[in-house]
């Protein structure tokens, strides 16, 4: 039996001559299993040190800096910068804790965790449910916190339509893309070995977030914003290009085995996904709506589904746990892809 300091010392080595790359398989997918048991039992880390926190610090300070530069170098400045201090600071703390095996895997583990967020993914869209059954004027203001749109006069079928475009949209954000990308780089870092191999691996994720963060602070068409988000946003929109398409399928996989309505939600993915002004959020919104014969409308931008019955707010739990279920087969899937794959090459 390998021992568990056997593959973390074979990992930590900067040699790459010495590092084992089954100490590096192992510790690749033992990393997600630990972040992400961390990420459901104890959800966020605390705002002051968490890293996405400190990541939109750092985009607000260099968001002043650049934002009387009135053309779209602005942006480029506000991605470079944003991510050569982000990257520089990541790679302070890989060293300071790389002298110390225990501290090292928990370093890591935790920052992998708060690149992704399940639980509080799925619990803020429970929370508002809550809050509806208590009073809808408290539903109003907990649903005001998810999206950009105003909330002061929405009934109880626009927020219940709200969370649930909300908790979908995010499916790809929060969680898909980030392990995506982590995956996809632990499979070219075990057949084309680098120095630091632990620190790239948590860089590619972090960077994702980096964009991602970025795009929802300046990824607008605002007159102040058009020009210092356009990169941001464009960035964005291709990262998630890929994982928001494979998202919208596990959605409908879900939806068959929750037995949903899963034809239906294959076929509004298909009609309906392009809706959105988004190139890539509408593809877990619309499956969402076409899995629970619904309609997820935000005026004047986009109407998913068809209106087939009324929205109400126990869809909000069947949303929850189509979610829940897409994320679980997500990461069963790229697991066992990536062990198929190591194998086979």
């Amino acid at each position: 039996m390998i021992e568990f300091n056997e593959i973390v010392n074979g990992i930590i080595q900067t040699n790459v001559s010495s590092i084992s790359s089954f100490n590096l398989f192992l510790f690749i997918i033992f990393a997600l299993i630990f972040s992400l048991a961390i990420d459901v039992l104890f959800g966020e880390l605390p705002g002051r040190i968490h890293p996405v926190v400190i990541m939109g610090s750092i985009i607000n300070f260099f968001k002043k800096m650049f934002i009387g530069i009135r053309n779209r170098s602005s942006g480029f400045l506000l991605v470079l910068c944003s991510s050569i201090v982000s990257s520089v600071i990541l790679l302070l703390f890989y060293f300071i804790f790389s002298y110390n095996i225990i501290l090292l895997f928990i370093l890591f583990i935790i920052l992998l965790s708060s690149f992704y967020s399940v639980n509080m993914l799925l619990q803020t869209a429970i929370d508002v449910k809550n809050d509806l059954k208590e009073d809808i004027d408290k539903a109003r203001m907990s649903v005001s916190y998810l999206v950009s749109r105003n909330t002061d006069e929405l009934t109880e079928s626009f927020i219940v339509s709200a969370v649930i475009e909300s908790l979908t949209e995010n499916i790809t954000d929060s969680y898909v893309a980030p392990i995506f990308y982590y995956f996809i780089f632990g499979i070219i870092i075990l057949f084309y070995p680098i120095n630091y191999e632990l620190y790239f691996l948590l860089l590619v994720p972090m960077l994702y977030r980096l964009s991602n963060t970025m795009d929802a602070m300046v990824g607008y068409t605002t007159d102040e914003l058009k020009d210092i988000g356009f990169f941001a946003a464009k960035i964005d929109d291709i990262l998630n290009y890929v994982p928001s398409r494979i998202a919208g399928l596990y959605v409908v996989l879900s939806a068959y085995l929750l037995r949903l309505n899963g034809k239906n939600s294959f076929r509004i993915m298909m009609r309906d996904a392009r809706n959105c002004p988004s190139p890539n959020s509408g593809y877990t919104m619309a499956s969402t709506a076409g899995a629970l014969d619904i309609q997820l409308i935000k005026k004047e931008t986009y109407i998913l589904g068809d209106n087939n019955k009324e929205i109400l707010a126990d869809d909000i739990t069947k949303a929850v746990n189509l979610s829940k279920l897409t994320i679980i087969l997500f990461t069963i899937t790229i697991i066992l892809l990536f062990i198929l794959i190591y194998v086979i090459l």
